[in-house]
């Protein structure tokens, strides 16, 4: 048996191809091919409820189409300009799809109530609330406890009727110009996310629509239908703008128990609309969910294809109702990928290269083709244990971390995949792997070459141990634009500088290179110095003060700037923790400071100062920025001059190292550590050292529920200045401080060469 040619397969749970055979993978072509002639139009053929059109033309006639909607003429605007009256200054938005009138796609409101909003409320927002762009949930009364995360609108009363009323009017008032449309369902409610997006983005926004499960009023005398509640509705924008002039007539005419009965003979009678559960070829699709019904087992054509699901009784089973319809989606789309994969495969025949030239995996960029030596991706060669390609230059180092789970998991993919191509004929178990090999190609993704040793089953129970060589490609997804709030360079940010005695020789170069980055280009920018006293020092401040110097630098700065104050604080403390010093700041600044934490050996600059306010982002971002750490001048250069062009900062980058080991330098906003603190509140009553063991950044990390920002920062360089570790520090933050000592001498091949000449001048 020989395993040479190429195999791609795709499974949910790890995102692996490996190469065998066959060839598979995903594209974004897709064609029906058919062999011979046909006349009948070519269509997708897609299941599972996806949504489906079928290939028609209209006739339209006289601008209209056969259903008689008016078709969209373009209409030219003339501009004139009057010369009688003064120009006024043109007022322009913030952002260009406000100017242009682009509205979001779809607005989803949840009516919910006191009892429920902590079970149900809180099981919907977590199965479908962030796959829409906004998601408000309404309710008449708030609780007493309202749970985090969940946008909460209450209208103080618990009447159904007037909760409807409240909510319809609400969202025409304060949504009305934002969305196109508007999805309404109830807290027992399943809703799949997917299939309704896909739902509005197939109709068309600009016509008065009323979609969902249409039902008869009580009685049942005439042919008007309202929607259910229970199953969810769609209402257009432009529904919702001729409606709104009649809620308050409908609210004082229409009497009603049912608050979705009521929304639909308001419509009916003001707007002349009934509920339809089919327009412009789109259905809308639902499921009555019986009681004792098990979803994993509930497989009709109904339950299949529905967008929604009611009623759910309790969370349990909305969570349940999740996971079996994203199996569903990911059945669908392993399908789509089979099928995409079969027509790519026959479409080839007819290209000129033919079959030959199909890449592998199908469906996937073809590799990198480097056109000179410089651009050759290099392959890293690992084993079960160590990879020879460190990140220092070391010839091995132990695999740990993520590199040794990505290689545990392609070898365990690699072994299922094999099996679950050859069983029941042939069974394989690792023995070990003799040869790994990776690279990342960036057209692709991440490529690797296995060669394993395999102890091979077969179904008679006879075993032999081969070896095989199998090709995996873990292929990069799609790139997923992730929404940031809003933020500005024109924030004012506030510097904190903490010093000790020990640190006062350094506190001049800081304040040159502040005055010359700040204060001389007038930046946006105010310092604060933090005097941090020992007991001994603090006892005699009054005879001798160990900051007298500083303070006179300082008061030197504020006559040469006579608009600038730089005002300081002093601190007696034995250990001059992080946490402790940013607790006395926190309380003295408002809640909406900016903070840069640095350190005396911090040259400030407008570059930095700049990616500080935007990476440092109110409630949902804190920075934590990797200075670039020069080497010792003793070391890299030893008896030699550095050139003129290390002076440059674009040059000293070649003879230092960005310092992974120092968490010093920080940008976040005062209200995040305030609520982080807040957060760590109840485990110092349990440990009072906590805070002398901690940092700010792990702080952040454990008590924020923020995403922390830690990236290298070219414009942050650091001279290269022996620092004393505090030993008073937990073990913790001692070791990074030693380690950032020794790391910071210089590069190993400076160190080598320093060691060669000591033993050339030793053996001399």
């Amino acid at each position: 048996m020989r395993l040479s040619s190429f195999l791609a397969i795709f499974r949910p749970a790890l995102p692996l191809i490996l190469g065998l055979s066959l060839g598979c993978s995903l594209s974004l072509l897709i064609v029906s091919w058919t062999q011979g002639e046909s006349d009948e139009a070519c269509g997708e053929e897609l299941g599972n409820g996806r949504l489906v059109h079928s290939g028609h033309v209209r006739d339209l006639q006289d601008g209209q189409d056969v259903d008689g909607n008016e078709d969209f003429q373009p209409r030219i605007v003339p501009y004139h300009k009057d010369p009688n009256k003064a120009h006024k200054k043109v007022l322009r938005t913030r952002y260009i799809h406000t100017e242009l009138g682009i509205r979001e796609r779809l607005l989803v409101g949840i009516l919910s109530s006191r009892a429920t909003l902590n079970t149900l409320g809180v099981a919907v927002n977590k199965t479908v609330g962030h796959h829409f762009h906004r998601t408000f949930f309404f309710t008449g009364l708030r609780s007493a406890k309202a749970p985090h995360g969940m946008a909460i609108v209450a209208h103080g009363d618990d009447r159904p009727v007037w909760l409807m009323y409240e909510t319809v009017r609400h969202l025409h008032q304060h949504h009305g110009n934002e969305y196109d449309w508007f999805y309404l369902a109830q807290d027992d409610t399943y809703t799949q996310a997917e299939r309704v997006m896909e739902l509005v983005n197939h109709l068309s926004a600009g016509q008065d629509i009323y979609m969902g499960r249409a039902e008869e009023f009580i009685g049942g005398e005439e042919r008007a239908r309202y929607c259910h509640g229970g199953y969810g509705y769609l209402l257009s924008r432009s529904l919702l703008a001729r409606l709104q002039p009649h809620l308050d007539s409908c609210r004082n005419d229409i009497l009603s128990v049912r608050p979705d009965e009521w929304l639909g003979r308001c419509i009916i009678d003001y707007l002349g609309l009934s509920c339809v559960e089919k327009h412009q070829e789109m259905t809308y699709h639902y499921f009555e969910l019986q009681k004792n019904v098990d979803p994993e087992r509930e497989d009709s054509s109904q339950f299949m294809n529905a967008f929604t699901v009611h009623p759910v009784s309790e969370p349990a089973l909305m969570y349940r109702l999740h996971k079996r319809y994203n199996q569903i989606e990911l059945d669908w789309t392993y399908t789509q990928i089979q099928y995409l994969q079969n027509q790519i495969n026959n479409i080839s025949e007819l290209t000129p290269e033919g079959k030959a030239g199909t890449t592998w995996p199908i469906g996937i960029n073809p590799p990198f083709r480097p056109k000179t030596r410089f651009e050759v991706i290099s392959w890293e060669y690992f084993t079960e244990e160590h990879i020879y390609s460190c990140p220092d230059s070391s010839p091995k180092c132990e695999l740990r971390g993520a590199d040794r789970a990505d290689v545990n998991t392609v070898l365990e993919t690699a072994v299922g995949r094999l099996n679950e191509r050859y069983q029941p004929q042939l069974r394989f178990r690792k023995v070990r792997l003799q040869n790994g090999y990776r690279r990342f190609d960036p057209t692709r993704g991440m490529e690797y070459v296995l060669d394993l040793a395999l102890e091979a089953f077969t179904q008679k129970g006879h075993s032999q141990v081969i070896a095989k060589r199998v090709n995996l490609l873990k292929p990069l997804s799609g790139v997923e634009i992730i929404p940031m709030p809003y933020v500005t360079e024109a924030t004012r940010v506030q510097v904190i500088l903490p010093v000790t005695a020990h640190d006062q020789d350094f506190v001049g170069n800081f304040l040159d290179m502040y005055v010359m980055n700040a204060l001389d280009t007038h930046d946006n920018a105010l310092l604060t110095f933090l005097f941090v006293y020992d007991p001994f020092d603090a006892q005699r401040v009054s005879q001798v003060d160990v900051f007298a110097g500083m303070k006179a630098m300082i008061g030197e700065v504020e006559k040469r700037y006579s608009d600038v104050k730089i005002p300081w604080i002093s601190v007696k403390t034995e250990v001059p923790s992080q946490v402790k010093l940013m607790d006395i700041i926190s309380k003295k600044h408002p809640v909406d400071t900016l903070f840069f934490l640095a350190s005396v050996w911090t040259e400030v600059n407008a570059d930095f100062l700049n990616r500080c306010r935007m990476n440092a982002i109110s409630n949902w971002q804190v920075f934590f920025p990797i200075h670039f750490q020069e080497y010792s001048p003793a070391l890299v250069y030893r008896d030699q001059q550095p050139s003129a062009a290390s002076s440059f900062a674009s040059e000293t980058l070649h003879d230092g190292h960005f310092d992974r080991h120092v968490f010093e330098e920080a940008c976040f906003y005062n209200a995040d550590y305030m609520a982080a603190r807040t957060k760590m509140a109840a485990d110092i009553l349990d440990n009072d050292e906590l805070l002398e063991s901690m940092d700010v950044y792990e702080i952040f990390v454990r008590y924020s529920g923020l995403h922390v920002f830690r990236a290298v920062e070219p414009a942050l360089v650091q001279k290269y200045v022996h620092r004393e570790c505090n030993p008073r520090f937990s073990e913790d933050i001692y070791q990074r401080c030693v380690l950032s000592s020794l790391e910071g001498l210089a590069s190993r091949s400076h160190l080598a060469m320093a060691l060669f000449e000591q033993e050339q001048a030793n053996s001399t």
